[in-house]
């Protein structure tokens, strides 16, 4: 009998008697939640802070140009003025990240090796550059210009990139072509295409700027050759247009 009661009695007291245990362990469970969530907080926002303070600078390149704008000597230019238009190419060449392929067709771009200006202009500024600076022609001027002039010198930039070939060949790859129009007929009289692999003597961009830097020079020299040569076949008369 006495054991039944001690029964009833535990069924009967035992729940209520921990009822107040249960609820401090939900409280508990309920204070230390924000707590954590500050700390969280607080290391991430310390994490934010100190990779903005670590973040790397970015590094510019540009091709080699010309720095005397002065023509060559030349007793009997070809007598025309020759006004340099733009060079046209895809988004990524006119904005200044240096781009790079890694086969097949996928291309990306440096973070943070860039060029001083797009492809596209750095390559127009040296074509006008080479070409004034040869005395070939009575003029080479910009066609934002307000020079009037005979013939028109334009064209499209196709390739301007690092190529992977594989872990260990690297190639600065240029493909362009150039258009020469005659201004007062509207039409193409010569056009010139060229495309070339320079190898890169080294993993770091700089080798890759410097070989791209090579292709261009190479490449403006080879237009300029097949230009005079185009010029040399089909003299133009004389002209009274005044530069």
């Amino acid at each position: 009998m006495m054991r039944g009661n001690e029964e009833l009695m535990t069924r009967t007291i035992g729940p209520s008697m921990e009822l107040p245990r249960a609820g401090r362990r939900f409280s508990a469970v309920r204070a230390t939640v924000p707590a954590k969530t500050m700390l969280a907080m607080l290391a991430l926002a310390v994490g934010l802070a100190a990779g903005c303070g670590a973040s790397r600078p970015s590094k510019y390149y540009q091709l080699t140009v010309p720095g005397d704008l002065s023509p060559a000597a030349n007793p009997n230019p070809v007598p025309i003025t020759l006004l340099i238009g733009r060079l046209t190419g895809p988004a990524l060449y006119r904005a200044d990240q240096i781009v790079y392929s890694t086969g097949g067709e996928s291309m990306g771009t440096y973070e943070y090796q860039r060029w001083s200006e797009p492809p596209t202009e750095m390559i127009a500024e040296v074509i006008l550059r080479q070409f004034r600076a040869s005395g070939h022609y009575r003029g080479v001027y910009t066609l934002r210009s307000d020079i009037r002039g005979e013939y028109l010198l334009h064209g499209r930039l196709y390739d301007f990139k690092e190529v992977s070939v594989s872990k260990s060949n690297i190639e600065a790859r240029v493909t362009m072509e150039l258009e020469l129009r005659n201004i007062k007929t509207g039409t193409s009289v010569w056009t010139h295409f060229y495309t070339h692999d320079e190898p890169v003597t080294g993993k770091e961009v700089g080798a890759v700027v410097a070989a791209l830097d090579k292709n261009v020079q190479q490449a403006v020299l080879e237009f300029r050759s097949s230009l005079d040569q185009y010029f040399t076949e089909h003299p133009p008369a004389p002209s009274t247009t005044a530069p």
